[in-house]
């Protein structure tokens, strides 16, 4: 895992630009400047905490997506003051282990920083997503909807003290 390249931007819009990918995140993929924003926030959420959305890497090099953590972005709903644990990977990485590992790995940095609690927010029906936070012995807290999309949502919590 790495702190995102200027040039992610375009490795994850093409990595996201798929339905099935972006299923659970609106349905449809978002322009590069969203993630020329997006790798922006997380160069600068690295360089003043110490953590952010990493570029996940397979082992010869390749971008295969991000997994990491950041602060839950303000909203007028959520867990307002958490610190959001996440991945995303392009497609063709499901199934392979990534997910999990590079999520433990978070955790455990995560910790070492002092960071009491890490928080994942997870779309009902996204069993995959789930099945991950539950692999990292997060416990689910609380079901809820997401207002901008009238859906539900379940959020998980693990106790990093």
């Amino acid at each position: 895992m790495r702190v995102p390249t200027e040039e992610d931007a375009y490795v994850w819009h093409e990595l996201f630009n798929d339905p099935e990918v972006m299923e659970f995140h609106g349905g449809r993929g978002h322009s590069v400047a969203v993630y020329e924003e997006l790798t922006a926030r997380q160069r600068a959420h690295d360089a003043t905490l110490g953590y952010c959305l990493w570029t996940v890497l397979s082992p010869s090099g390749v971008p295969l997506g991000f997994v990491g953590a950041q602060p839950w972005q303000p909203q007028d709903w959520g867990p307002v003051g958490e610190i959001e644990i996440g991945w995303r990977l392009g497609r063709e990485h499901w199934g392979q282990g990534y997910a999990t590992r590079c999520a433990q790995e978070t955790l455990r940095r995560l910790k070492e920083m002092g960071v009491p609690r890490a928080v994942a927010m997870v779309a009902e029906g996204n069993h995959r997503s789930a099945a991950v936070a539950e692999r990292l012995e997060m416990r689910h807290v609380e079901s809820f909807t997401i207002p901008h999309r009238g859906t539900r949502g379940r959020r998980y919590e693990l106790s990093l003290a």
